[in-house]
């Protein structure tokens, strides 16, 4: 696995190649992993994942989900990509699912505990690289202490989170050379240490020095720390990491924030943010192309060019109570707006989705609780999210990213969901 840079400047523009047991993937960087739940993309079969355009090459596994298939795994002996149909994908495993919430408070000098369909399973760093035996995966995180959310743990929990992961990796990667099975597996270091910024540092700086094959920026999921705090301590960690590893970073998602990571030294994301958009009921339909005239491409992609501000806020706050977490990156298509709107999800679009069904069938198939809204939506969602992230590279390229910053901020300030339907 190596990685080469064509650009560093403003953010990480190349390839991360020789991926997999046969040295023949290449991921894109930036880039993004397909999330996958015990190896399948929610809501669709292998068949209708093929149908959907840009599909990473490497997709994502979680432990807790594989761990409970630990017994299974060893007696199968072929590993865990084989086992679920995908024996050519290069396979990463995550040490927690970023849509499942992990209670805090549970973790100790030796433990981590892990949060699956069964309940909590707490585990050592010995069983947790048995698991990684059974499951055979090409990278994998280490396991580590990540329980440090802002404003809950002061600068005595931040060390001895760093502490902890510290210990965890030496057990991990001694544990790693005696195991013929991951010969051909990565590992990557954790960096921890919560909101103090000497222990994000002492931990960026104590894992470099180890051989890892790349490095995971943990602890940044969600609200609880400020933007600010989180932007700055990004910056600051990727500063001491060496520039031929990868950077990936968990709880990441939102289009804005993606770009910000990008821009300090951020090489790959989750892409469990379509997916959370799906389970809403709700379809990504914000712009990323770089138009001389940002407004008139938001309007254009949203096909919103008669959009009127009166009854704006009244909309928003509708949708907001349908579902606080929604973005203004997407629109909500169970709203009664949509049952006579014969437009596609977004003008434009080549997904199987827009090019076969309306917002009008979408809605349809949401109020009847249809399977087959989900099966439409995360098609949709995902193939928007993996074009994004080739319209980042193209920026990149072409130094647009600035305006491609400049106009999801204009959307995150205005909302497609705001924008009227209608073609």
């Amino acid at each position: 696995m190596k990685v080469k840079l064509c650009r560093v400047g403003g953010g990480r523009l190349g390839t991360l190649a020789g991926l997999g047991r046969s040295g023949a993937a290449a991921l894109p960087l930036p880039g993004c992993l397909l999330y996958t739940r015990t190896g399948s993309a929610p809501h669709l079969t292998r068949d209708t994942l093929q149908a959907v355009g840009g599909v990473p090459a490497v997709a994502q596994l979680t432990l807790p989900t594989l761990a409970e298939l630990h017994e299974v795994l060893e007696e199968y002996k072929e590993g865990a990509a084989k086992f679920i149909g995908m024996p050519d994908t290069v396979l990463y495993c995550s040490l927690h699912d970023p849509v499942t919430p992990c209670p805090s408070g549970y973790n100790t000098n030796k433990t981590v505990s892990l949060w699956g369909n069964s309940g909590r399973m707490e585990i050592t760093a010995s069983k947790f690289m048995d698991i990684q035996r059974a499951i055979q995966p090409d990278w994998f995180q280490c396991i580590s202490d990540g329980d440090t959310i802002s404003g809950e743990a002061g600068r005595k929990r931040a060390k001895k989170s760093v502490d902890r992961s510290l210990s965890f990796l030496d057990v991990c990667l001694q544990l790693l050379e005696e195991s013929p099975e991951l010969q051909g597996s990565v590992m990557f270091g954790a960096i921890e240490g919560g909101d103090i910024l000497e222990e994000r540092l002492r931990s960026a700086r104590e894992t470099a020095k180890r051989p890892v094959g790349g490095f995971l920026l943990d602890g940044f999921q969600g609200c609880a720390m400020a933007k600010e705090t989180k932007l700055k301590l990004i910056a600051s960690v990727t500063a001491e990491l060496p520039e031929d590893k990868p950077r990936i970073i968990h709880g990441v998602g939102k289009p804005d924030e993606v770009l910000e990571c990008i821009e300090r030294g951020v090489d790959i994301f989750e892409s469990f943010f379509p997916f959370q958009v799906t389970e809403r009921g709700c379809a990504l339909v914000f712009s990323y192309n770089c138009h001389p005239d940002p407004e008139a491409a938001v309007l254009k992609q949203n096909g919103a060019q008669d959009l009127e501000k009166n009854g704006a806020e009244e909309d928003q706050d509708e949708i907001s109570r349908a579902d606080p977490e929604m973005t203004p990156f997407e629109i909500f298509l169970k709203d009664k707006r949509y049952q006579d709107d014969f437009g596609p999800l977004l003008e434009g679009c080549t997904c199987y989705c827009c090019q076969r069904h309306t917002r009008a069938y979408v809605h349809h198939l949401l109020v009847t609780n249809e399977l087959l809204a989900g099966v439409l939506l995360m098609m949709h969602n995902f193939q928007h999210y993996f074009s994004f992230f080739r319209a980042i590279r193209d920026a990149l390229r072409d130094n647009k990213l600035d305006q491609l910053k400049k106009l999801l901020s204009r959307q995150a300030l205005q909302g497609p969901a705001n924008a009227k339907p209608g073609q």
